[in-house]
């Protein structure tokens, strides 16, 4: 498409969309049904990823079996961490057995392809990898690959509708492949920063499969409102990931690594998973944390300690609703 729009149109537009379609929610959500515990509580393989376990590296076995003595329902792990699995000498289909076996369901999958870059080459090569990454998910029992703007994160001014016309791409791979790419909102890059942007590119995508990851972080970080949580259709999403921030340092300079347990920062988690239960969504909440304090940790006592108390963040949210 050669229509463009600079940024203030962009997200103005976006506001006049998210009235009329099926990707974001209506404007009152239907009543749902009471339940203390709405969503399937998931690890994210990074909250882990350098924690010592059973005095040894943590690899994805180590990962699927602290997933499973913690309590969580599913895991999320990193392709790096399944490509490595296959360079050591392992096999997809054990992977996936071993994983059924622990009695886990793969959420989704973090990948990094880059399908919205600007140069041609480099996007084909990106849904390429999109690709595999697919191919490598299917294989291990999941459904579902994280799609984040990665190629253009130090880029401005793109043309919403040629990105979004890049993510219909990949949402036609990955109904190709049995795969649904995720939407990711990353708040600190300079595309899809914002709850409006990541709308705007799903619902000009306009493809049946579209969908969005967010993220309670990213959504900080990026400097959109939690109340527009509510104009996203619960069946739009099938993971979000939680985690908490400190109340310093500030939005500008905070990262990854300040990341925190759920109720051990100042997010407002408990409207957050009221919107999301309000909205129709019944998928995962997926733990994804990058402290560096908590890796100096057993991996299974950081588990534990994250199933704990992101249990105990949803159970408070609901218990006077």
């Amino acid at each position: 498409m050669s229509t463009t729009l600079n940024r203030r149109e962009f997200l103005g537009t976006t506001a006049t969309i998210a009235a009329t379609t099926s990707l974001l929610a209506p404007a009152v959500a239907s009543a749902a049904p009471e339940n203390t515990q709405p969503f399937r509580i998931c690890l994210n393989t990074s909250t882990i990823r350098d924690c010592p376990y059973k005095g040894n590296k943590l690899d994805i076995l180590g990962a699927i079996e602290v997933s499973s003595k913690a309590g969580y329902a599913g895991i999320e792990p990193w392709i790096g961490e399944i490509d490595n699995y296959v360079k050591s000498g392992g096999t997809l289909s054990d992977l996936r057995k071993r994983i059924a076996d622990a009695g886990l369901q793969v959420e989704s999958a973090i990948g990094f392809a880059a399908f919205l870059a600007e140069d041609e080459a480099e996007r084909k090569r990106g849904l390429e990898e999109a690709r595999r990454c697919m191919g490598l998910v299917r294989e291990i029992g999941g459904e579902r690959l994280a799609a984040p703007p990665v190629g253009v994160t130090d880029k401005t001014g793109l043309d919403p509708y040629q990105l979004a016309d890049r993510y219909r791409a990949l949402c036609e791979l990955g109904q190709a492949e049995g795969v649904l790419p995720q939407l990711e909102l990353w708040g600190f890059s300079k595309t899809l920063a914002r709850l409006g942007e990541v709308a705007f590119i799903g619902v000009e995508a306009a493809h049946p499969s579209a969908c969005f990851l967010l993220d309670v972080y990213h959504i900080f970080k990026g400097g959109s409102s939690f109340e527009g949580l509510a104009m996203f259709a619960g069946s739009r999403m099938h993971n979000f990931h939680v985690n908490d921030y400190p109340a310093t340092p500030a939005r500008d300079s905070i990262n990854d690594a300040h990341r925190v347990y759920p109720g051990d920062g100042i997010a407002p988690l408990g409207m957050i998973f009221r919107t999301l239960r309000d909205a129709g969504y019944r998928g995962a909440v997926s733990l994804e944390l990058f402290n560096r304090d908590y890796w100096k940790q057993d991996a299974l006592e950081v588990a534990r300690t994250g199933f704990n108390k992101t249990k105990s963040a949803i159970e408070q949210a609901f218990a006077n609703s």
